[in-house]
């Protein structure tokens, strides 16, 4: 595996995506591999084919709504040439204040980046979160189709989380490289 081609792109507001993304990539510095963060605003967007793995976070604003950062990219994020390389998401909401939208904009996401050919890695169960309805479940509804962090609600379990989510990526990624 390559230690040094992993990207972790995200968007933010509130900071709140950006602190996330610092936890991701400390507890990959724990595994021996280093991270590079960057705020999608920050960037051109064809940075993201310039690594093997990207991890992507993106929060959830009320009903629904896209960070606007992302948003703003839209259809261009599908044009991307990802081939070959690997993406997990995560994504940030509040399941109880907006239970039918919890992290739609990470279902958004996928969405948009489906089309590049990009191998996803890093499925989270639903177990353990009380929501209605969200865009970023598979077609299982068993689970996200990246880690669902809520920092509003459940802000106690984020640390655990995070730390299983990257073992789980570690995991993942280390297979798709045999």
């Amino acid at each position: 595996m390559d230690q040094s081609s992993i990207a972790l792109i995200y968007g933010t507001d509130t900071n709140n995506t950006e602190e996330i993304g610092h936890k991701i990539a400390k507890q990959w510095e724990e595994l021996g591999t280093q991270v590079e963060l960057f705020n999608i605003k920050d960037i051109e967007l064809s940075l993201l084919e310039q690594y093997s793995m990207l991890i992507l976070g993106i929060p959830t604003w009320d009903f629904g709504g896209i960070q606007s950062d992302w948003e703003d990219l839209g259809d261009a994020l599908s044009e991307l040439s990802l081939e070959n390389k690997t993406i997990a998401l995560y994504g940030l909401g509040d399941q109880f204040g907006y239970g039918d939208y919890f992290v739609d904009a990470m279902g958004w996401l996928y969405e948009k980046l489906l089309p590049t050919k990009a191998n996803f890695i890093g499925q989270w169960p639903t177990e353990g979160y009380d929501f209605e309805a969200s865009r970023a479940c598979v077609h299982d509804k068993e689970h996200f189709v990246g880690l669902a962090i809520d920092e509003d609600q459940q802000f106690e379990l984020t640390d655990q989380r995070v730390e299983q989510w990257v073992i789980q990526l570690y995991a993942e990624r280390a297979v798709e490289a045999a």
